[in-house]
């Protein structure tokens, strides 16, 4: 009898640690799920849907994936402001754009490329206008290596770069910042999948 007692307390403590066990995965998948639910990935890259930011809170338009030639080269996702109604990247609407990095790139390969794609874009008149910002710009980038982030920004005001949260460039000339995210995000950006991709467009 207390044999059987002493069992049967057994399989209750047993039965109790498997219970808990249970319950801590079942609250563990539902944390699980509501990040998934709050953010997007892409390549292992996570992106919030919503972001909070100096008092404005933005709203994720789309993300997706850069490749170049045979390189699958950053993940990208692009904000604004959630009071906004549809997509307006060349506007002066507040608006984000964050880069996270596969593969180490050089800060001079940045400039370069900055200023050449801005010369495609624009015309000579526009380019020439932008000349100052750009030199100031081309200055502040920085090397990165792969899990780095850039962070390109325009809160109505100040167009900001900054890299892993550290603020490196500020503007405040609202048609740098449309050039700027024009390279993206343009008319003739440097990739229409990836452009139409951070539109939410495919």
């Amino acid at each position: 009898m207390f044999l059987r007692q002493q069992i049967g307390e057994r399989n209750s403590t047993v039965s109790g640690s498997v219970l808990f066990i249970v319950l801590l995965s079942l609250v563990a998948l539902l944390f699980a799920s509501q990040a998934l639910a709050d953010s997007v990935t892409e390549r292992g890259e996570r992106f919030d849907r919503v972001v909070d930011d100096n008092g404005q809170r933005y709203a994720l338009i789309g993300s997706g994936i850069f490749r170049y030639m045979i390189w699958t080269a950053y993940a990208g996702a692009y904000y604004q402001l959630e009071t906004a109604s549809e997509p307006q990247p060349l506007s002066n609407t507040p608006r984000r754009l964050e880069l996270a990095y596969f593969h180490a790139i050089d800060a001079s390969d940045f400039a370069e490329a900055t200023e050449k794609t801005l010369k495609a874009s624009l015309t000579l008149y526009e380019f020439n206008q932008l000349q100052e910002p750009l030199k100031r710009l081309n200055q502040r980038y920085r090397d990165v290596v792969p899990g780095d982030r850039y962070l390109l920004s325009w809160d109505g005001e100040q167009l900001r770069l900054a890299l892993n949260g550290d603020i490196l460039f500020e503007e405040g000339d609202a048609d740098f910042a449309s050039a700027m995210f024009g390279i993206w995000l343009g008319e003739r950006p440097l990739n229409t999948s990836f452009r139409d991709a951070l539109l939410g467009q495919n």
